[in-house]
């Protein structure tokens, strides 16, 4: 049989995004509903803005770093230019690819991984209709997803620390979550150089991960210091402040989806809010302690990139807010598991697929009693949205303690 080579596998992901491009523009001029994300339309109007000198927080629900409405500038042209932005993420989606097959073929090689493997598994982030949907829709996702995969390739591809560093800076700036990486590269690196001096039970400290942290956290506040001063105080509570205290309820699967709309019904004086509040601000203890210290002090050294995507999983399904978006957070990492676990016992591999008819089961749960109550108008949260959103919970956390055994059965002798 003959086999696809690189250059066919971009050719087809080219041809598959251009044909959900095409089929969107033909749903949002004939279909009720529309194909085109609404985050898309605030990016244009913010990139409106911009372009006539005014502030991109002067449009409402714009939460993201001004960077973002300067690179969209051209969507605020006439005609075909709306769709710039959407091209940037299907470019940005494809080259995301490309970073992830380079660095399969630099992780795997000599470990009897074929180049028909490496294309298959690559394939999965560069075919995935979840990936195509979500840039041709118009979310910004694959922008990260460039920064992330870049970083990694620096970090574990060439040795150089310093790009490594740049780009996850970058990327923090434009997202604050992927900060969470921060620890498991720090201890990653704690065997790379001469010893500083030792924090017990977690990892040595030498140069090369003091120098990591400090580019990347210099990189991060030089960003913030330029949008700062350009924007002020809005700058910072629009892109940072603001998702430590969002209360999204809607098209939110996260368990916390019930505390949050209670929260945005009750009073500001009802009693009921002293006891929720409280519950909903600790949201953030088992979710950082999870994919910021436990994960990494246990896999950082063995596999960063297995340690990147647990630590993702796990942060997205303690989150008290997640869209489909977020799921893109740790599909860039997905290739990597696959052929980490691709010479794991035979069991474990068809666990692996227990494991992904489980995800789609419980989101699809989920996607049903949303869909009645946005589109039905029937009255599904209380009959259904809240044990859908239990449900999916238990089903992550559950993948989440399949993936670390049989993680740990490949990686660790």
């Amino acid at each position: 049989m003959k086999q696809i080579t690189f250059t066919q596998l971009i050719v087809l992901s080219v041809f598959t995004r251009v044909g959900f491009f095409i089929f969107g523009l033909y749903q949002d001029a004939y279909l009720l509903v529309k194909y085109t994300d609404i985050d898309y339309l605030v990016f244009s109007d913010a990139a409106r803005y911009v372009a006539n000198r005014i502030s991109p927080y002067m449009r409402e629900t714009y939460r993201y770093t001004p960077f973002l409405a300067w690179l969209l500038v051209p969507n605020s042209w006439d005609g075909i230019w709306y769709n710039f932005g959407k091209l940037v993420f299907m470019l940005s989606d494809i080259i995301t690819g490309a970073i992830i097959l380079s660095l399969l073929k630099t992780i795997f090689s000599g470990k009897n991984i074929s180049q028909n493997k490496i294309l298959l598994f690559s394939s999965l982030w560069l075919l995935n209709p979840m990936v195509i949907t979500i840039s041709t829709r118009g979310s910004s996702e694959s922008i990260l997803t460039v920064l992330i995969m870049s970083s990694a390739y620096f970090l574990l591809g060439k040795q150089n620390y310093f790009l490594s560093a740049l780009f996850m800076g970058a990327a923090i700036h434009l997202k604050l979550y992927p900060i969470i990486y921060l620890a498991s590269v720090f201890i990653f690196l704690s065997d790379k150089g001469p010893l500083f001096f030792k924090v017990p039970f977690i990892c040595n400290v030498n140069k090369h991960n003091l120098l990591y942290a400090a580019v990347t956290l210099c990189v991060t506040a030089v960003l913030n210091l330029i949008m700062y001063q350009i924007y002020g105080y809005e700058f910072l509570e629009n892109a940072f402040l603001y998702h430590f205290k969002r209360l999204d309820h809607r098209h939110n699967f996260s368990v916390y989806n019930i505390v949050l709309y209670y929260i945005s019904t009750i009073g500001a004086q009802s009693s009921l809010k002293g006891i929720i509040f409280p519950l909903e601000k600790l949201a953030f203890v088992p979710q950082f302690f999870i994919s910021i210290v436990a994960i990494p002090i246990v896999f950082a050294k063995k596999d960063l990139m297995s340690c990147f995507f647990l630590q993702t999983f796990a942060f997205v399904t303690f989150n008290k807010v997640i869209t489909s978006q977020y799921f893109i957070w740790y599909i860039i990492f997905i290739p990597h598991i696959l052929a980490r676990l691709s010479h794991a016992e035979r069991w474990r591999r068809h666990r692996g697929l227990l494991n992904l008819l489980l995800w789609l089961l419980s989101q699809s749960c989920w996607l049903y009693f949303a869909y009645q109550l946005e589109f039905q108008g029937r009255s599904t949260f209380d009959k259904g949205l809240i044990y859908s959103s239990f449900f999916f919970f238990l089903s992550n956390c559950k993948i989440i303690g399949n993936l670390i055994e049989d993680i740990s059965s490949c990686i660790f002798p």
